[in-house]
């Protein structure tokens, strides 16, 4: 392990086995604990999720420090490094709290369709509506190059995705039993846009999958938009609830057009006036969006 190299290595003995003795220090609490020999950055952000996740903000930025003994104080996590010794740890919050802006570009943008299969046809609410609204997504998706990954939740019992809704060149269409979209093919699949930033989101139902897809995006850094004229469930209270708690949390919740039309941001751009031709073939108002 290359923990030795960090200034102060630690400090303390030696752990014996396949773990390695730790304390993480957050705020003014102290709590021991241990992590696998050999871990690094992301182990340990792990730990302290685990240990502090009901005290931490997400919507902050945090630098992770280690003790060392040789200037006997805290410096910031060294470049590589992994657990070897015994070692003290913590995490501290940056003063600059970060602001969700909501910006959205093509290049740094995917569109996740979340389980609009056929067997939510007649439970769902307003399930015409978002189909039609989804469909035009893509189709705003396809005329401006952004990557579209589908989930379909137990496609053997419940169908797959409804047949008004074109998939034509979707990255990654992937059936799944987990509420979250967030598989690890979708992960893979994200790994492969180059930097990707916005997560546009739309489907079913807003409460389960919806609800859960993006608190886990968010939690690994991603900006989430829902779009809650593309986003329904089997009841409007559970779907008003459901936004009203993930708007609280900094996801935004938005519009098809508001989405489209900043995806383009200028007349000028040359996919405009498709985008404007799709928009234009709106479906009708529904009543949807007065129940957000």
């Amino acid at each position: 392990a290359e923990a030795a190299a960090a200034p102060g290595g630690g400090g303390c003995s030696p752990a014996g086995g396949g773990s390695v003795p730790v304390l993480f220090c957050f705020s003014v609490f102290a709590r021991p604990s241990s992590v696998p020999h050999g871990a690094g950055y992301e182990l340990l952000i792990q730990k302290f999720l685990s240990l502090y996740g009901d005290q931490i903000d997400m919507h902050r930025k945090f630098v992770v420090q280690l003790f060392a003994e040789e200037w006997s104080q805290y410096i910031d996590l060294p470049k590589g490094f992994l657990v070897s010794d015994r070692c003290k740890v913590r995490l501290v919050p940056l003063q600059i709290q970060m602001t969700t802006l909501g910006n959205l570009t093509p290049s740094s943008t995917v569109f996740f369709c979340c389980d609009m299969q056929e067997r939510f046809r007649p439970a769902i609410k307003y399930f015409g509506d978002i189909i039609s609204v989804g469909q035009r997504l893509l189709q705003g998706a396809r005329l401006l190059g952004i990557p579209v990954i589908v989930t379909e939740q137990y496609p053997k019992g419940l169908g797959s995705t409804v047949q008004e809704i074109d998939l034509t060149g979707a990255k990654l269409v992937l059936p799944k039993t987990k509420f979250s979209m967030v598989l690890p093919e979708v992960e893979a699949a994200l790994a492969e846009i180059p930097g990707v930033r916005s997560v546009v989101l739309f489907g079913v139902e807003t409460h389960v999958c919806i609800q859960q897809t993006a608190l886990e995006l968010i939690g690994r850094g991603l900006e989430v938009h829902i779009v809650a004229d593309a986003t329904s469930s089997r009841s409007m209270m559970d779907r008003m609830f459901a936004l009203e708690r993930l708007a609280r949390t900094g996801i935004i919740v938005t519009t098809s057009e508001a989405i489209l039309l900043q995806l383009v941001a200028d007349k000028e751009h040359p996919k405009f006036k498709e985008i404007q031709n799709l928009i234009k073939a709106s479906a009708p108002e529904s009543g949807l969006l007065s129940k957000v």
